[in-house]
């Protein structure tokens, strides 16, 4: 079942979308069987999860995070995780290139945004994005690499309201890719859409989709990863 779901998902993504396969709650072995059928980019919303995965694995995985992320615990995943998908304050983000620079690297992060009509989403505003890009502590900070946005969907059947949410995502880019980041290669990505809604977020623009449940099945939240 993990070969034949693995393989649907990664059929109906369209050129130039990758997949983050996200791994939360899912044991070593299953997602080194993900691993064995290609997959390289993995995604987890726990630190001390990941960092109880991470050395068990291949090195050549490449770590997302995905969630909520404390400052307190950047520590564990710092000198391994390969982009950070949830910045959601300038504080954050100071933490996150203050522990770079320990690791001697540059992080990868996205912006997240707030763009679904849950109060318990977490991300900015473009007013918010605007501060935090026009201050002079980010303008100091040089461990990390803005690359793009992410945002989640309000969890709904209604898929008007869906596409209207991943749709403002990309106006967001947009502005910021204006107005920021111009002549920026890197400030491409937009990491929108999960196992319900990846394909309405890949007609929206979508450049990396966060899909767990439509390859691993549902999650057992009673396992204990660390």
């Amino acid at each position: 079942m993990l070969e034949d779901n693995y393989k649907k998902v990664k059929a109906r993504l369209k050129p130039g979308v990758r997949l983050v396969a996200v791994s939360k709650y899912k044991t070593v072995e299953e997602i080194r069987a993900v691993y064995d059928l290609g997959q390289r980019v993995f995604g987890e919303n726990k630190a001390q999860e990941m960092h109880a995965k991470q050395p068990l694995l291949p090195p050549d995985i490449e770590w997302h995070f995905i969630g909520h992320l404390q400052r307190n615990k950047i520590k564990y995943i710092a000198a391994y995780v390969s982009m950070i998908q949830s910045i959601d304050s300038l504080e954050l983000l100071a933490e996150v290139d203050k522990a770079a620079k320990k690791n001697n690297r540059i992080i990868p992060c996205l912006l997240q945004f707030h763009i679904a009509q849950e109060e318990t989403k977490f991300g900015l505003d473009r007013q918010e994005a605007d501060a935090l890009l026009s201050s002079a502590a980010y303008s100091s900070m040089k461990n990390i690499r803005i690359d793009g946005v992410m945002g989640m969907a309000t969890f709904t059947d209604n898929q008007t309201q869906v596409r209207a949410e991943f749709a403002s995502l990309r106006a967001e880019f947009d502005y910021l890719k204006s107005r920021y980041f111009p002549q920026a290669a890197h400030f491409k990505e937009i990491s929108m859409g999960m196992s319900d809604d990846y394909l309405l977020a890949m007609e929206e623009g979508s450049t990396l989709v966060r899909v767990g449940s439509a390859i691993f099945g549902p999650r057992d939240y009673s396992l204990k990863l660390y």
